[in-house]
């Protein structure tokens, strides 16, 4: 790694907190005993940046993820440790930080812009493209205190982007916002990307993780457990997340390591692969075949695939579930299903008992590799709401996807097959 952008070491914060207001005034009048019970948000956190590099932020709300990021914009001080930043910062962080409610927004572009250190003349050099950017019209007249949610993050983020920052930090700012705003916002951080900026991500979308860091970390509890690529992290936050929903977690395990050998993964990836698993079933082999049902590693994009799941289960279950996730080299989930969505139930399945599930379908993807995740679970209620997790493994098989040299061209990920018709108007 080049030169360090951020580096913490051993950075801890702690939280006081009172069950009463006079707690806190009689602590203070009698120094020397404590009224308050100690939350330690974060929990001898070190770690380093490096200059350019974009890093997602990934954990379950009160992790301790915004924490950190105050503290490296410098909007909060650490308990213990150290936090060396080079460079100037720009954080979009809370909705409202560094904006007074009571300025317009031309007021407030002004004064946020002189707390990310530009000078007057320099913000107005700036003023009009900020403006353009935000695209609010004549509300930047107006006391931002008027705005809507999405009104003030298109002229927060124009603030924050505007001063060429060499570490931005996003939290969540741009899970608001239409679609159009959200796409320009994404332009611009992608030039900021390759202009060398440093970027801290926080999002629970994982397709924008994907999409936009180089690496990622996992935040629980105030620790982080993980840092790594952002397939990895994403695929053990999921994991987590599983076994937290599972009615009875105990049963369920984690794995980082190879499954089993009579799994036949046609992936041959030498990194560690994240799964959950219980005792009571068996993913025995997962294979891709075609329309003739013979054995493929390719299919040419358009034509039909077959993935078919050999399944052992240990114990009876009134009627399991069947799902498959295709992703693509990112692990970006390219479309999902089941078979509790498809309304198609495999029914009471006795102990000891092997199945053969196979999920048909076309395939217009673009050409590339896409991998098989596999999932099990036991009953299901609501719309993808399952009771338990049997077994969840991703990378089971790899899918290569061939160019039709016969079909038109076409771009992008997924071949709609459009038709066209032309209407001549006549003249009027």
């Amino acid at each position: 790694m080049g030169e360090m952008a951020i580096s913490l070491k051993n950075v801890s914060k702690c939280f006081k907190r009172y069950d009463r207001p006079v707690d806190r005034l009689k602590e203070l009048l009698l120094p020397g005993r404590s009224r308050a019970t100690e939350f330690w948000a974060l929990q001898n956190i070190s770690l380093e940046i490096g200059q350019g590099e974009t890093l997602g932020i990934v954990g379950q709300n009160g992790a301790g993820k915004s924490t950190l990021l105050q503290i490296i914009a410098g909007t909060l001080t650490p308990t213990t440790g150290t936090v060396e930043v080079k460079g100037r910062i720009s954080a979009l962080l809370e909705l409202g930080s560094g904006f007074n409610p009571e300025f317009t927004g031309r007021q407030n572009v002004f004064f946020n812009g002189r707390l990310l250190g530009l000078s007057r003349a320099e913000i107005e050099d700036r003023f009009d493209d900020i403006a353009k950017f935000a695209d609010i019209g004549d509300f930047i007249n107006h006391p931002v205190k008027t705005y809507s949610t999405g009104m003030f993050i298109r002229l927060a983020f124009a603030v924050a982007v505007s001063s060429d920052p060499d570490i931005l930090i996003v939290d969540e700012a741009l899970a608001v916002g239409d679609i159009y705003f959200q796409q320009k916002c994404f332009e611009r951080i992608r030039k900021l990307q390759n202009s060398g900026t440093t970027l801290l991500f926080v999002s629970h979308d994982p397709t924008s993780v994907y999409k936009l860091c180089d690496s990622a970390i996992l935040f629980e509890s105030g620790n982080v457990i993980l840092k790594s690529t952002p397939r990895q992290v994403l695929d053990l936050y999921e994991a987590n997340l599983l076994k937290r929903s599972d009615t009875r977690p105990d049963a369920l395990e984690i794995q980082t390591s190879p499954l089993s050998a009579s799994l036949e993964l046609i992936n041959d990836s030498s990194e560690e692969e994240v799964a959950v698993v219980t005792p009571e079933v068996k993913i025995q082999s997962v294979k891709l075949l075609d329309a003739d049902d013979r054995p493929t590693e390719s299919i040419v994009s358009g034509q039909f695939v077959q993935v078919s799941i050999n399944i052992l289960f240990l114990q009876a279950f009134d009627d399991p579930i069947v799902g498959f996730k295709i992703r693509d080299k990112t692990g970006a989930t390219i479309f999902v299903d089941h078979t509790f969505n498809m309304d198609q139930h495999i029914g009471q399945v006795s102990k000891n008992t092997s199945i053969n599930v196979r999920f048909q379908f076309q395939v217009p993807l673009s050409e590339g590799e896409y991998t098989v995740t596999i999932g099990i679970a036991d009953s299901g209620y609501g719309e993808g709401q399952f009771e338990r997790a049997l077994a969840y493994v991703h990378n089971t098989a790899v899918l290569k996807i061939l160019c039709d040299k016969e079909a038109s061209r076409w771009g992008g990920i997924v071949n709609l097959n459009p038709t066209v018709k032309i209407y001549r108007q006549a003249h009027v």
